[in-house]
């Protein structure tokens, strides 16, 4: 096996991006390593990293220098220790975590408020493998300490944001687990969680056009808990709208987005960076996704430019997402090759770590 495969999988098995390896090795080591660099010289195999960086990287991959100089068989180690998704040592650290929070007592759910809160941020604008390694990480902590009943909300949230680490077409993981967040979040008694769990895997299902009848199911149990305004509720209502429209149920998908529309009015969102949150641009992209799905080019430009007008910049990844539903438009208007070349444009223009789950679906719904 070559060196530069090797470090691509000892990476990925980590659940690092390329910049992510590299912001590792700077830090530690006081260097100035760019993406770029792995990206071009290493992984691709033009050149070897020096001995220092070999030593580097034995260190923060937790592989023996011996492997990464050749000395011993690099795809039968890679077999037998690296290919298991979590390393050794990052084993250890869970299980000391768990059972440091089990006896211990970990942190308070005001500190479990304040995580969550960040890993909302950093979802809008981290690749799902960097979040569902850090995630994967606080939910053996947070089970420790289910004694609690504040925490099966904190548990069910944390849960969601699992879920939407893996394509919502996989029933066998993203499903089972948005099903294990909304039972979660029943045992919490908060209504307001169970509302936005079931309501966030409606979207996440809806918008993706994956398992949609699931999708209802979770939109139509939200519905059912409260019809108070919120962004659960809204989130639950745009899910099943995106699924009516997949389905060319375009009167119901249009009377959803009315719906929607108004629960918006109330319950729109401040925070313009959060995967809890739903201001103006959020709301548009949502619209613009499903216009282009029902043919309604007007609603969709307008939604496409409201929404450009105010994504956060340092959110290009739903920036990319507009230029995909461009692209599902052209396609839809008989341009299918027109709609598949923009689609793999803006792909192509935004930098692969930033790439996520849902605009690989996207560009398969453009190429069907």
């Amino acid at each position: 096996m070559a060196i530069g495969d090797l470090i691509h999988d000892l990476r990925k098995a980590r659940g690092w991006s390329q910049g992510r390896l590299a912001d590792e090795i700077n830090e530690r080591y006081g260097t100035n390593l760019t993406r770029e660099y792995i990206s071009r010289r290493w992984e691709s195999g033009k050149c070897t990293p020096s001995r220092f960086y070999l030593a580097c990287l034995s260190s923060l991959l937790d592989v023996p220098l011996a492997v990464l100089e050749g000395e011993v068989d690099r795809r039968n180690f890679l077999f037998n220790a690296a290919a298991t998704a979590i390393a050794p040592v990052v084993a250890s650290d869970l299980l000391t975590s768990g059972f440091a929070a089990r006896l211990g007592g970990g942190p308070s759910a005001d500190d479990w408020e304040g995580r969550l809160a960040t890993y909302g941020t950093d979802y809008m604008s981290l690749g799902a493998g960097d979040i569902q390694r850090r995630v994967a990480g606080e939910l053996v902590v947070v089970q420790q300490q289910l004694d609690d009943k504040r925490l099966w909300s904190v548990a069910s949230r944390l849960m969601t944001l699992y879920a939407k680490t893996f394509p919502g077409s996989d029933g066998s993981k993203a499903v089972n687990w948005y099903r294990m967040a909304a039972q979660a979040a029943d045992r919490s008694g908060d209504d307001d969680a169970r509302v936005w769990v079931r309501g966030r895997a409606a979207i996440a299902l809806g918008y993706e056009g994956a398992s949609l009848g699931v999708a209802d199911m979770f939109g139509d149990q939200a519905m059912a808990i409260s019809g108070k305004p919120s962004l659960g509720l809204l989130n639950a209502i745009m899910g099943k709208a995106h699924a009516a429209a997949i389905r060319g149920e375009d009167v119901t998908a249009r009377r959803l987005l009315d719906d929607g529309r108004r629960v918006f009015d109330t319950a729109a969102s401040y925070e313009q960076t959060s995967d809890y949150a739903v201001p103006y641009w959020r709301m548009s992209v949502f619209t613009s996704l499903l216009a282009a799905r029902l043919g309604d080019e007007k609603t969709a430009v307008e939604a496409q430019d409201a929404a450009a007008r105010e994504v956060p910049p340092e959110l290009p990844r739903f920036r990319t997402h507009l230029e995909m539903h461009r692209g599902l438009m052209l396609a839809r208007s008989g341009d299918k090759a027109g709609g598949v070349a923009y689609g793999r444009a803006a792909m192509k223009a935004l930098p692969p770590e930033k790439h996520s789950l849902t605009l690989r679906m996207l560009m398969g719904e453009i190429e069907a």
